[in-house]
């Protein structure tokens, strides 16, 4: 994957971001992880709230390097493999564990609530934690 094939294929476009941008995604990802820390949530909805707090954080990696992911089927799976290409070799194990993530939430969220572990729930949400992608962690 390349950003010429990505571009080429119309799977992503060029892209000028700004501050407020990059404030409002920051504020989704506090968001997210704040919620997917609630007392009472289900294993499922912690999950699937964490991964998105992660889909988040990829999108705005690659806002930063200048492109977005355009929305189609299999846009999620996109931006994840694109953090690659974005953030280099040292991701490559976050963005695979991530991309884990995302089938277990389509999985979740489009076929049947298979009651995630609490620890697959916990554990997607440590390994986003707020510093790693320059956040507050919430009120």
């Amino acid at each position: 994957m390349t950003w010429t094939s990505l571009l080429a294929n119309k799977e992503a476009q060029k892209h000028k971001t700004s501050k407020k941008e990059l404030d409002n995604m920051r504020a989704l990802i506090a968001r997210d992880l704040a919620d997917a820390s609630l007392a009472g949530l289900s294993a499922d909805r912690r999950f699937a709230t964490a991964y998105n707090a992660a889909l988040q954080a990829a999108n705005m990696a690659i806002a930063c390097a200048g492109y977005r992911i355009v929305s189609k089927v299999g846009h999620h799976r996109v931006s994840l493999e694109s953090t690659k290409l974005v953030l280099g070799k040292a991701a490559h194990k976050y963005a695979d564990y991530f991309e884990t993530c995302r089938r277990k939430r389509n999985t979740i969220d489009y076929t049947f609530s298979i009651e995630t572990s609490r620890f697959a729930a916990s554990h997607v949400t440590h390994e986003l934690t707020p510093q790693a992608v320059g956040v507050s962690p919430g009120p």
